[in-house]
């Protein structure tokens, strides 16, 4: 049986541990939580302080950084991209290749396009077309 974590060395020269999640083994840093019931997909990455709500969905390359909230049932898509200290929203979609920035927030039930960008700061609500709500 193979090991269960792998340490990466970051640009700085420090060492994180990550562990394979059991559902989907995508990999998990030390330091973050992730509920049993989500699905960590391989080849993602939950950054350290980072917390995954249960149901939630963080599919292969999706990169989840440092004190972000996925709230339950949400779903980020391959290759998506979520900030430091960004929040998602209980049963959000964040597409393909989308990127929420540092301390954003995303409702719950918005859809954030694939390819779209939702800045640093921003706050976003969308209808269930994907069309974003007047602040």
């Amino acid at each position: 049986m193979g090991k269960n974590y792998v340490d990466i060395e970051r640009d700085n020269g420090e060492t994180l541990r990550y562990r394979k999640h059991v559902n989907g083994r995508g990999l998990i840093a030390h330091g973050a939580k992730v509920h049993a019931s989500a699905l960590i997909e391989a080849g993602a990455y939950v950054e350290p302080g980072a917390q995954v709500a249960a149901g939630a969905r963080v599919l292969r390359g999706a990169w989840i950084e440092a004190d972000a909230v996925i709230g339950p049932d949400a779903i980020i898509e391959e290759h998506a991209h979520i900030g430091a200290g960004a929040a998602v929203g209980s049963g959000a979609r964040i597409g393909v290749r989308a990127s929420v920035g540092d301390r954003a927030r995303v409702a719950g039930g918005a859809k954030i396009r694939d390819d779209e960008i939702v800045a640093d700061g921003q706050i976003v609500a969308t209808d269930k077309r994907g069309l974003r709500l007047a602040a």
